[in-house]
């Protein structure tokens, strides 16, 4: 056994203990609560498993199964997030008013609706119609379904525990769904007679129907949503945990889903109308627009880099691993490392030192990969490139057909964004509460979504032209054209992050008069 072979196996074996320990910590505070709580979490993680896995594919699927531009798939892909964001603005009330067994099959039946014309249709219109728009409505539901169910199911004392296993569960399935990006992708790829991939999406036939290599992530996120269908059923209505036990109390019949929707968005048309008129919600929506530049890298990620990474890295590269698994695992065990050491620095510093580190991290990425090419035949090249992404058997094996130094700059990038992450993430959520005025927390947050969704108008079309001026493929062949400049993607979408940590910079002492706690700036 080799050294690298030796530390990796160390690591994965440290890493699976710790994070044993981490969910055993939680899941034994929150004995006692009734098994929809665990039901829900079964749930989340089949359906955060299969998003994060259609998440990477969809924008290739958009280009090579539909047929579109990288700015048309881009701007179609602004279409679906500004619905994603409009809907997470009212669904809260939908599930405090019609119950959460009853928002759970709304959920399952609109994601089995999705997933299940995606992988037929590829006319444009009609997936928009079938396909996202259904998927929009089921996956908004899942985080406030599961944070409702996890208020209703726990104590006071277990409500911070059941938001921790939340999270882990959150990044877990994740990670899981970037592994099985790359799993779905390997195995389902034509190969040439040498073993190089000759068509990434040649899929497989069954049953005498062809399904693309892409069309094949809603075949199983179909399959998946089944199974959260199952785990579902036995939940049950009216189900409470307090401090004397668990309640059972009938539910009270309530209004149709349709009936519910309808007095939910004209509610909240009349709280916009009212809140609109407050001078003091410009300014917090000034303050939480500045967070909107560093968190559309994110964007970048699921819907640029897809794309970016095949291009450059080549049609084999491993970018569901290499963004997919590496940042939500290495979120999981920074978050509790950086809470515990400045659990006592004010939010607005936080924010502004993770800030910083995320978006200065954009510019690792357009260092010249020569800088890094003797690193792929040393130990970590061969923990990465053999032990982690298992592009080889050995070294030998690997440096006869070494991978593209370009892989060190994208590596290095993502870990360093993610380290400033696990800095600012966790305090953007206690930084709204902090600014927003007192007994007005849950309103201005349910508005937070609006600079978010503002910019979404942008950042779609945005990522098709930088993808289509510095990755350029041909028209006719899709082939991929010479890229030179292709690091220059990065280099723009790092500026766009900067403005988050300049403009608190800028506006620090103004921060520090509006915000309500005495919260060092």
């Amino acid at each position: 056994m080799s050294l690298a072979t030796l530390i990796f196996n160390t690591l994965l074996g440290c890493g699976g203990l710790t994070l044993i320990f981490i969910i055993w910590n939680y899941a034994r505070g929150l004995r006692g609560s009734p098994r929809e709580l665990w039901l829900l979490f079964g749930y989340k993680f089949i359906e955060y498993s299969a998003y994060g896995a259609m998440n990477l594919v969809v924008i290739l699927w958009l280009s090579e199964d539909c047929r579109l531009t990288d700015i048309q798939a881009g701007s179609f892909i602004t279409g679906w997030s500004l619905a994603l964001t409009l809907i997470a603005m009212v669904v809260g009330a939908l599930v405090d008013t019609v119950g959460i067994r009853r928002i759970c099959l709304l959920s399952v039946a609109m994601l089995l609706c999705a997933r299940f014309f995606m992988a037929w249709l590829t006319d444009p219109a009609t997936v928009f119609l079938l396909g996202f728009m259904p998927l929009a409505l089921g996956f908004a539901i899942v985080a406030p379904l599961v944070s409702v169910g996890i208020k209703r199911y726990t104590t006071n004392e277990g409500a911070a525990l059941g938001f921790g296993l939340f999270y882990v569960i959150m990044n877990l399935g994740f990670a899981v769904g970037g592994s099985c990006f790359d799993l779905i992708r390997n195995t389902f790829a034509r190969r040439d007679a040498s073993g190089a991939i000759a068509d990434a999406n040649a899929g497989v036939v069954w049953l005498g129907l062809h399904f693309s290599t892409n069309q094949l992530f809603f075949v199983f996120g179909t399959a998946a949503t089944l199974l959260s269908l199952v785990i579902l059923l036995p939940l049950r209505d009216g189900v409470e945990r307090t401090e004397e036990g668990i309640v059972i109390t009938p539910p009270t019949p309530s209004g149709s889903i349709t009936a519910t929707l309808v007095h939910t968005t004209r509610d909240t048309a009349r709280l916009l109308k009212n809140v609109f008129m407050e001078k003091y919600f410009w300014i917090f929506m000034g303050l939480i627009a500045l967070t909107v530049f560093v968190r559309f890298v994110f964007f970048h990620f699921h819907y640029t880099f897809p794309k970016y990474g095949l291009r450059v890295l080549g049609e084999d590269a491993k970018i569901g691993n290499i963004y997919g698994v590496l940042n939500p695992v290495l979120i999981i065990f920074l978050v509790p490392l950086v809470s515990i050491f400045t659990k006592k620095v004010g939010s607005f510093r936080m924010l502004l030192i993770g800030a910083s580190i995320s978006a200065l991290s954009c510019f690792l990425a357009v260092l010249p990969a020569t800088w890094f090419a003797s690193l792929t035949h040393s130990l970590v090249g061969e923990l990465i490139f053999i032990n982690w992404l298992g592009m080889a058997p050995d070294m030998p094996s690997l440096m006869a057909s070494p991978p593209t130094a370009a892989y060190w700059p994208m590596i290095l990038f993502i870990v360093c964004f993610t380290i400033g992450e696990s800095i600012w993430s966790p305090r953007l959520m206690q930084f709204s509460t902090e600014i927003a005025p007192k007994g007005r927390e849950s309103t201005y947050l349910s508005l937070s979504f609006l600079p978010t969704f503002a910019a979404k108008l942008v950042v779609g079309p945005l990522s098709g032209i930088l993808l289509e001026i510095y990755t350029p493929v041909d028209k006719v062949s899709k082939a991929v054209l010479p890229h030179p400049q292709h690091a220059m993607i990065w280099f723009w979408i790092g500026l766009m992050a900067l403005i988050t940590p300049v403009g608190f910079l800028l506006c620090r002492r103004w921060i520090a008069r509006h915000t309500h706690r005495n919260d060092p700036a």
